[in-house]
């Protein structure tokens, strides 16, 4: 019986210690380039935005319910951190659904064939991802939700982007590093 306790409590500590390694790998961990098309035509990279203090890449759907629902909130963070010297990428990624457009203004600049999704781990819209130039790449200082509530815009006790942002550009660690997004599974 003894026994059988000592191995579920190691078997639990290494799955939390898998785990805390695994979320410290992620956050900070440098992102390979990737090039989006601009809806308007011709290409955009990531490194185009190296002299910014951090770019906020977010993966949105008009067929999606949650993209539609932070529109006023993306377009809201993205006036008042533009000119603190933070990019925003709208990406627009297919989903899992059947569903026409879903009507509604698009906030994408950018359309993705895979390769910022993939580059960045993401799996859903409305997730987040911020990146900070750093020695000549990109490190991940926090990805997942905009918010803790998708779904009324005045019921928001946690503003986990807004918080991420307002740290490092304070010179501090962003903060929770990773949350889980709600929203559309993006289509792969």
């Amino acid at each position: 019986m003894r026994f059988h306790k000592l191995s579920i409590i190691v078997a639990t500590g290494l799955l939390l210690a898998t785990v805390a390694v695994g979320v410290a790998r992620a956050q900070g961990s440098p992102v390979r380039d990737f090039t989006v098309q601009k809806t308007g035509g011709g290409d955009a990279s990531l490194s185009a935005y190296a002299d910014r203090k951090a770019v906020v890449v977010v993966f949105v759907n008009p067929g999606c319910a949650f993209s539609r629902l932070y529109q006023e909130r993306l377009s809201a963070l993205r006036s008042a951190y533009e000119g603190r010297d933070v990019a925003f990428m709208f990406v627009n990624v297919p989903i899992n659904l059947d569903a026409g457009d879903g009507g509604g203004a698009n906030l994408a600049t950018f359309t993705d064939g895979g390769a910022a999704s993939a580059a960045l781990g993401v799996s859903k819209t409305t997730e987040a991802v911020v990146l900070q130039p750093s020695g000549g790449s990109f490190a991940v200082r926090y990805r997942g939700a905009i918010d803790d509530n998708p779904q009324v815009a005045s019921d928001v006790r946690q503003p986990y982007l807004r918080q991420a942002l307002d740290n490092l550009l304070a010179g501090r660690p962003a903060g929770v590093g990773d949350t889980r997004a709600a929203g559309c599974l993006i289509k792969r």
